[in-house]
């Protein structure tokens, strides 16, 4: 079972990336898939969660706006486009799968993709 993510890089303030995080040995449908981060010094913390039906999406409010989950069922790939990004996203994005519910705690999560560096420049 594999989650690789991948799409950060550097970006300046105002700017976009598309974050994405490829599934194998797993089919997405079947779990929530949620993305995390964590910038140096501070504990990860959740930034969207989507639900394995899809008809629930959770966001950080700080992301609201400018965030947005999805999934594409045939590439087995679930997404983060981030927009209007702001120093402060600056941090290392984490893929997460679990077979139940959305949560924003890094222990209901059994799989985790390898993280990808979004930086921001202001």
């Amino acid at each position: 079972v594999q989650l690789q993510a991948y799409g950060g890089g550097l970006v300046q303030a105002g700017g976009s990336l598309r974050l994405s995080c490829a599934a194998s040995g797993l089919t997405l449908n079947y779990y929530a898939i949620a993305w995390f981060r964590q910038a140096p010094g501070k504990e990860r913390e959740g930034v969207s969660c989507l639900s394995k039906d899809g008809g629930y999406i959770d966001y950080l409010d700080s992301e609201k706006g400018r965030f947005t989950i999805s999934r594409d069922y045939a590439k087995n790939t679930a997404y983060l486009q981030m927009n209007s990004l702001k120093p402060e996203d600056t941090a290392v994005y984490y893929c997460a799968a679990q077979r139940y519910f959305c949560s924003r705690r890094v222990q209901a999560y059994e799989h985790w993709g390898q993280g990808t560096q979004v930086t921001v420049s202001s």
